[in-house]
């Protein structure tokens, strides 16, 4: 047994700026990471792929040949913004492991779909265990938005754990 708790292993925990992603990595922290252990503990936060939107009526082929509706002044304020949001999701999710003992934490953050961007970075980095948290849609909206959490625990090769946050009383949901 004291060989299982000496391993080093690492950890991924998908982050983004949702409650449900905060609590699975609190949960991470008070649960699965021991104290004074020498785990590599990984943020990962995915930048969405921005939408590109073209001119239906083929105006933007004249003065521009790609035909977008959004000129390079609003591409580079949304580029901005989204480096500015994964700034603070990765700053939060740092200070939430300011007093781990032992524990190396690392962040990585990668532009594209959540879903392959996550098992992607698990693969390549060869994870112990990957940590995401569940929003809890139903079966509509998860039908519609699809699920991130379902995604990698079916193409993932390490274990997934899903955390999914306790509904509070007086929920809608």
């Amino acid at each position: 047994m004291a060989d299982v708790a000496a391993k080093e292993r690492k950890i991924l925990v998908a982050v983004d700026e949702s409650e449900e992603s905060s609590y699975a990595l609190s949960w991470c922290i008070e649960n699965i990471i021991p104290g004074n252990s020498n785990d590599t503990l990984i943020l990962l936060y995915s930048v969405p792929p921005r939408t590109v939107y073209t001119s239906l009526d083929g105006s933007g082929e004249k003065d521009h040949p790609q035909g977008y509706l959004f000129s390079s002044d609003i591409l580079a304020t949304m580029e901005r913004y989204s480096n500015e949001v994964a700034q603070c999701v990765m700053a939060k999710a740092k200070r939430a492991c300011k007093d781990l003992d032992g524990v190396k934490v690392e962040t990585i953050v990668e532009h594209g779909d959540a879903r392959d961007v996550i098992c992607q970075v698990a693969e390549k980095l060869h994870v112990d265990m990957l940590v995401v948290g569940s929003h809890g849609y139903g079966v509509i909206k998860r039908a519609f938005l699809g699920s991130v959490s379902n995604h990698c625990a079916q193409n993932v090769k390490c274990p997934v754990l899903i955390v999914k946050k306790p509904k509070t009383n007086g929920s809608n949901n």
